[in-house]
């Protein structure tokens, strides 16, 4: 059975985010199986000409937001939606998000007697650093606020199993099923090993070590850099690359210039899909910090592209890598983590293996795959709202 499906998210293109690139991933599997799927987000002001003509994609005005003007805040309001989404005639409502818009797909769910799934892709009370006063009291009404969203979802899907636990004990009691974001294998190996040396003419003797997310303080990358420092002076011949933009931008290069590495760190600011996998494959090892993360995309990413990965363990990122296997999980500790590290650039046969063990486990988490899944929860989620409709009406 073809579906009709309502994705409503607080973050699309062009924007870039791990949620921005989970919907495209998903979103393109299931038109290429014959599903229709109808996109509702926020419009970016800056970027008009890039929004036009979008065949499913629906805009609601916005406002920049005011920690992040790359972000914009839709206004959660449209007198044609109503009669827009009774004319699609939507299966299921599938929300990226608990708040604006995330909260308006909820409404029409129920007003339109539809399922709603609910991906939880962020550990909201992890970013409350965004919040200038009264953080601890922030994270508590950020968990009670999630845990109530959850709890009026028919399903709610997480990146990891971890995750799940974590809603649990946050109270929630809708049933949870697990589901990563898929991986486009293929889109990220390319025969192209160069592409960074070329593009920021890095001498071919460097090694590079690679990591990639937005600039921002949960990302961790004063971490990375501190890290770094210590691994440059054992092993010269290499060079950090951060990948993407953000609000800390400027305090990274400060901080890296404090260490004295400024030199031996490029920072790419936003790459493309294609650019980036084409950095992913001009790198030796993969490198990450972050301790927010649901799943930790990118992680997965780097493993298509063959990249062993040193990672801190902490929530999603603790599933995406197998210690010792195709990479190593540290704690929060920045000799542990260099270790690590030199291990990797000091034993080539080890990284080598590391490298096909990578290759071999992405393939567990391709986008056809996990399509497939989000397909049977879908229809599954579908059933047992009808059923339950059934019943009612027999009442």
């Amino acid at each position: 059975m073809s579906l009709k499906i309502g994705i409503f998210t607080d973050s699309y293109r062009p924007y870039t985010s791990g949620v921005v690139r989970s919907i495209e991933t998903f979103s393109d599997e299931l038109r290429t199986q014959s599903h229709e799927v109808f996109i509702f987000a926020p419009e970016y002001p800056n970027h008009h000409q890039e929004q036009l003509e979008e065949d499913g994609v629906f805009r609601f005005s916005s406002i920049p937001a005011p920690t992040n003007h790359d972000y914009a805040l839709a206004l959660p309001f449209s007198i044609r939606l109503h009669s827009t989404l009774k004319k699609i005639g939507l299966d299921v409502i599938h929300v990226h998000s608990p708040f604006l818009l995330g909260r308006l797909g909820a409404h029409y769910a129920k007003k339109l007697n539809i399922p709603l799934v609910f991906t939880f892709h962020t550990l909201y009370d992890q970013y409350v650093h965004y919040v200038p006063i009264g953080q601890n009291f922030t994270k508590k009404i950020t968990k009670k606020f999630c845990a109530d969203f959850c709890n009026h979802c028919d399903l709610v899907i997480v990146p990891t199993g971890i995750i799940g636990e974590h809603l649990q004990a946050w109270g929630v009691s809708t049933e949870i099923k697990a589901l990563p974001t898929g991986i486009n294998i293929n889109s990220f190996r390319t025969e192209e090993k160069n592409w960074l040396y070329q593009k920021f003419n890095i001498d071919t003797s460097e090694k590079l070590l690679i990591s990639v997310g937005r600039l921002g303080k949960e990302k961790n990358f004063e971490f990375i850099l501190k890290t770094f420092g210590n691994i440059n002076a054992a092993f010269p011949k290499t060079k950090l690359v951060l990948v993407g933009n953000g609000p800390e931008k400027d305090e990274l290069v400060k901080i890296a210039k404090e260490l004295d590495i400024l030199e031996k760190v490029i920072f790419t600011g936003t790459l493309s899909r294609d650019e980036t996998a084409k950095a992913y494959n001009s790198a030796y090892i993969f490198v990450f910090a972050s301790v927010t993360e649901t799943q930790g995309l990118v992680v997965g990413e780097a493993k298509a592209a063959g990249l062993p990965t040193v990672a801190v363990k902490a929530f999603g990122v603790s599933e995406m890598v197998e210690n010792g296997v195709d990479g190593f999980l540290t704690n929060l500790d920045i000799s542990e983590f260099v270790d690590k590290v030199n291990l990797l650039l000091g034993d080539e046969n080890l990284r080598y293996t590391m490298s096909q063990n990578a290759m071999k486990k992405s393939e567990a988490i391709s986008s056809k795959n996990c399509a497939q899944k989000l397909l049977q929860y879908y229809y599954d989620v579908i059933q047992k709202c009808n059923n339950k409709l059934k019943l009612h009406n027999l009442n």
